[in-house]
């Protein structure tokens, strides 16, 4: 099975290929990070899709999941972000709505519309639960996803706590190990920058959520920084 890699080769995934290449879709990534921009909030846009895209796709190949879930799951992951344009609270909610009336026109089938926007709907710590394999692996790759470039904010003396902790972040792997039943979130930290317990102050109900998708999964969690492992 093919998977994403870094240059998004979409070949063996249809519907992620129409997705990726709608206009709408595009400009609605391209906008929602403007606002988040706005809001001094970390980098949202098509860097970000593309990591959880990426992330996305090597989980559920890696345990053995279709091509045509892999496809949805991408899809869900191109898309999840995209509700951030409407506002940042509910955005999960309002983004799967978004993505319903999206593949609605371009004549989805509802079975496969049906998983896409329940995986959106619930990738958020703030209410979503992973429900389906496809919302725990974007889940995952979502929550994963921390690293010095997503932050927007140019002068370092103006840095928030999110800032420093994302800008702390030298080095970020997601790996699975199926023999260990797995999945590590192996984190690289620059502590001149950022302190772990930072870390763990504003990302503890993330990393739980994470607990759950893998468990979900059927793998265990694992969050290792700076070759410590801390849960």
């Amino acid at each position: 099975m093919k998977t994403v890699e870094k240059d998004m080769d979409t070949t063996n995934f249809p519907l992620f290929s129409q997705v990726k290449a709608n206009h709408d879709v595009m400009a609605y990534i391209g906008e929602q990070n403007k606002s988040m921009k706005a809001l001094h909030f970390t980098e949202h846009s098509f860097a970000h899709v593309g990591v959880v895209c990426e992330r996305t796709g090597y989980i559920l190949e890696k345990l053995g999941f279709d091509e045509h879930t892999v496809d949805l799951a991408l899809t869900a992951a191109w898309m999840h972000d995209l509700g951030n344009i409407v506002n940042r609270v509910d955005h999960s909610q309002s983004g799967a709505l978004m993505a319903f009336n999206i593949l609605n026109r371009m004549n989805v089938p509802a079975e496969d519309i049906a998983p896409i926007i329940c995986a959106i709907g619930n990738h958020d710590e703030g209410n979503g639960q992973p429900v389906s394999a496809i919302a725990a692996a974007l889940i995952l790759a979502d929550k994963s996803d921390v690293r010095r470039s997503r932050v927007q904010e140019p002068d370092e003396h103006k840095f928030d706590i999110h800032d420093r902790v994302n800008y702390s972040v030298t080095d970020s792997k997601l790996k699975i190990n199926k023999e260990q039943s797995a999945i590590k979130l192996k984190l690289s930290i620059d502590t001149h920058y950022g302190e772990i317990g930072e870390y763990f102050e504003i990302f503890m109900e993330r990393m739980l959520l994470c607990k759950k998708a893998a468990n979900f999964l059927g793998m265990d969690f694992h969050l290792i920084i700076n070759e410590q492992t801390l849960l």
